[in-house]
């Protein structure tokens, strides 16, 4: 596999995935709160390989496959990424403590 061309931004990642949307919320997953963690490290080959642990605001969210999904799409269409994974994680539950300022502006 021949390496991406271009510029690995970890902010390029974080912008991506601002791209995101759970489709009953009008806010993006990063200022929901629900992405937990970001890794990016280089492979042998030069290019990052991405994984990213998320997770939904509800269990039982028949959406959690589809958001995470579009999110390593997102991630893998970036320069330079070889691999993109999204992890659904439980722990911590999410709370709406978590969704950002602007998150909440959002929602009003």
């Amino acid at each position: 596999m021949t390496p991406a061309t271009g510029k690995f931004s970890e902010d390029a990642v974080w912008a991506a995935l601002k791209t995101c949307f759970d489709p009953e919320i009008p806010v993006n997953i990063v200022d929901l709160g629900l992405v937990y963690d970001l890794s990016a490290e280089k492979t042998p080959t030069g290019g990052h390989a991405v994984e990213v642990k998320m997770t939904l605001t509800a269990q039982g969210c028949g959406m959690g496959p589809t958001i995470a999904e579009d999110a390593r799409q997102k991630i893998a269409a970036l320069p330079t990424v070889e691999s993109a994974k999204v992890h659904i994680v439980w722990d911590p539950i999410w709370t709406p403590q978590m969704i950002s300022p602007d998150g909440r502006k959002t929602l009003g």
